[in-house]
C-alpha cells in the first residue's frame, strides 16, 4: 500500500514535461523477458486463432508445443520488422548470436514545440543467448561524438540529424550508426516506446515497488500536484509515479541519477512479472493492451524475435545482467562551440566500462566459468589479419599457422610500416569472445587494445605482432 507520509507536496511551477520514451517495455523484453512487448505484439494473432498455449515457454498440457505464426491476421510475415515502412531493417537472428539494441526516448519539448525531436535517453542493450548473460550501458546524452556525415555534435542530437535530412533509416539508422562508432560494438536493432504506454503498462502489472535510495522531489504529470517528496524505503508507486521518478532531475548528479534509476525501474519490472508469474495474465490480457498500447511503440523487431527475446529472457538469471551508467568521472566537462554544455569522453574509460558489458569471458563472470573459451571464439567467426610488427621474418605466417591450430579464423597477413614493442590488437568489429581469447594468448595489455570501428572494414580484428611476442611465445620452435 502507498504510504502518505512519504509524500510532501511542493509548491513549484511545473517544467515542461519530457517524453520519457526510455523503451522500458521492449529493454526489459531483452534484459529480462519481453512480456510487454509480447502482449501488445501478439495481440494481432490472438485476435484470430491463437492461444496461450501456441505461445514458447506457456505451458501446454496437451503436451504438443504450439507453432509460431507465418503470418499476422492482417497478412503481413511474422518474420518481418514490426515497424518495417520506417526506420532500418534488421539483419535476420538466428536466435543464438548475440543481440543488441539501442533503446531511444525522445525530448518530449521537441514535440510540443512542432520540431523534430532530439533523444533524452540512450540506452544500448545487449544479450548472449550462449552464456545466458545481459547487459545494459545508459548513455549520456550530452556525450560529444562524431555523428557520421555531420561532424561532431551532442550524441541525442543524431536522430534528430537522421529525421531532419531524411536519411536511409531515418533518425534511428543514424543514432545507431553513431552509438556503433563512439561504442565500437554493433548494433543490431533499435526500439521506441512512448511514455504513456509505459504509464499504462505499469498500471496494469499493479504498480512497481520500488527501493527509494535517497529522498527526491518527483513530478505526477497530469496531477493537480504539482511536486511532492518520495521519501527514503520501498514504496509502491504507479505509473505517473514511476515515470515522475525515473524523468526526475531534482538530484545533485543530474542525468547520470536518473540513468541509474531508469535501470533500477528495469530490474523492478522484471522482478515483479518474473516473481508472481504474470505472463500469462498479460498475454491473456493482450488485445485490449495491445490496443491501447501499440501506436506507442516503434521497433524494427519483428513478432518472431520479440517471442524469442521472451523466452530467453526468462532463462537469464538478474545476477547475469550487467548494469552500467557512464559516470562523470569517465567524462570531461566542456563547453562546445556554439556555447553548450557537453561531455567529452575520455577513450580508454569508456571503452573499459563497454568491455565490462560486452567481453563476457572474464573470470568475474560466473555464468561462462563452465564454457570452452574456443567454443565461444569458434560462435563469432571473427575474421582477423596478423600483421608483422616485427623485423623477424616469416613470423606473421608462423603467428596465424599457431592461432589456426586455436581456433581462430586467421583471413590474412601482412606488414606494420613501423616496428611495436608490444604486440597490439585494433578492432573493426565488436568480437569480444575472440577479443578476449587472443589478449589472453599473447599477453596484450589493455592498454593495448583499440577500437576503430568501421562495419565496412575486411577483417573484424588486426593483430599487429611486437617484439615482446617475438621474443617469448609458446609457438613450436
Amino acid at each position: 500500500m502507498r504510504n502518505s507520509r512519504n509524500r510532501t507536496k511542493m509548491a513549484k511551477p511545473r517544467r515542461p514535461m519530457d517524453r520519457l520514451t526510455v523503451g522500458l517495455l521492449i529493454a526489459f523484453g531483452v534484459l529480462a523477458i519481453a512480456t510487454a512487448a509480447v502482449a501488445f505484439f501478439v495481440a494481432r494473432s490472438l485476435f484470430s486463432s491463437w492461444t496461450m498455449t501456441d505461445l514458447p515457454g506457456i505451458a501446454d498440457t496437451s503436451g504438443q508445443s504450439g507453432k509460431m505464426p507465418e503470418t499476422l491476421p492482417d497478412g503481413t510475415s511474422a518474420a518481418l520488422p514490426l515497424q518495417s515502412a520506417s526506420g532500418p531493417t534488421p539483419v535476420p537472428w538466428d536466435g543464438a548470436s548475440r543481440i543488441t539494441m539501442l533503446v531511444m526516448g525522445l525530448d518530449y519539448r521537441d514535440w510540443e514545440a512542432g520540431e523534430v525531436p532530439r533523444t533524452d535517453t540512450m540506452i544500448l542493450l545487449t544479450v548472449d543467448p550462449l552464456t545466458k548473460t545481459a547487459g545494459m550501458l545508459s548513455i549520456p546524452r550530452d556525450m560529444w561524438v562524431n555523428i557520421p556525415g555531420f561532424d561532431y555534435g551532442k550524441i541525442n542530437t543524431a536522430y534528430y540529424l537522421g529525421e531532419t535530412y531524411k536519411l536511409p533509416g531515418g533518425g534511428p539508422a543514424l543514432a545507431m550508426k553513431t552509438v556503433e562508432n563512439f561504442l565500437g560494438v554493433p548494433i543490431d536493432y533499435y526500439a521506441q516506446v512512448d511514455f504513456m504506454a509505459f504509464v499504462k503498462f505499469i498500471d496494469e502489472i499493479g504498480g512497481l515497488d520500488i527501493n527509494v535510495l535517497d529522498e527526491i522531489r518527483v513530478s505526477r504529470i497530469g496531477s493537480s500536484e504539482e511536486s511532492y517528496i518520495l521519501r527514503e524505503g520501498v514504496q509502491n508507486l504507479d505509473g505517473m509515479e514511476t515515470l515522475g521518478y525515473v524523468r526526475s532531475r531534482y538530484t545533485s548528479g543530474g542525468d547520470f541519477d536518473r540513468a541509474a534509476r531508469q535501470q533500477q525501474v528495469i530490474m523492478a519490472i522484471r522482478e515483479q512479472i518474473v516473481t508472481f508469474d504474470m505472463l500469462p495474465t498479460l498475454i491473456a490480457k493482450s488485445p485490449i493492451l495491445y490496443q491501447e498500447l501499440s501506436s506507442g511503440i516503434r521497433t524494427n523487431l519483428s513478432l518472431q524475435q520479440v517471442i524469442q527475446l521472451a523466452v530467453l529472457g526468462t532463462q537469464i538469471n538478474p545476477k547475469q545482467i550487467r548494469q552500467i551508467v557512464i559516470p562523470p568521472d569517465v567524462v570531461y566537462e566542456s563547453t562546445s562551440p556554439d556555447g553548450l554544455s557537453i561531455l567529452i569522453p575520455i577513450p580508454d574509460e569508456i571503452r573499459e566500462l563497454r568491455d565490462k558489458v560486452f567481453a563476457v569471458t572474464s573470470p568475474a563472470s560466473p555464468s561462462t566459468a563452465n564454457v570452452d573459451p574456443a567454443e565461444l571464439v569458434k560462435m563469432e567467426q571473427a575474421r582477423v589479419t596478423v600483421v608483422n610488427g616485427t623485423q623477424t621474418g616469416g613470423l606473421a605466417t608462423r603467428t596465424s599457422d599457431y592461432l589456426r591450430a586455436q581456433g581462430i579464423n586467421v583471413v590474412g597477413e601482412s606488414t606494420a610500416d613501423r616496428v611495436y614493442e608490444i604486440t597490439t590488437i585494433i578492432i573493426y568489429n565488436g568480437k569480444p569472445y575472440t577479443i578476449n581469447y587472443l589478449a589472453q594468448t599473447m599477453g596484450v595489455p589493455t592498454s593495448q587494445i583499440f577500437n576503430s570501428y568501421n562495419p565496412d572494414a575486411a577483417t573484424d580484428i588486426d593483430i599487429i605482432i611486437g617484439n615482446n611476442w617475438a621474443n617469448n611465445n609458446p609457438m613450436p620452435q
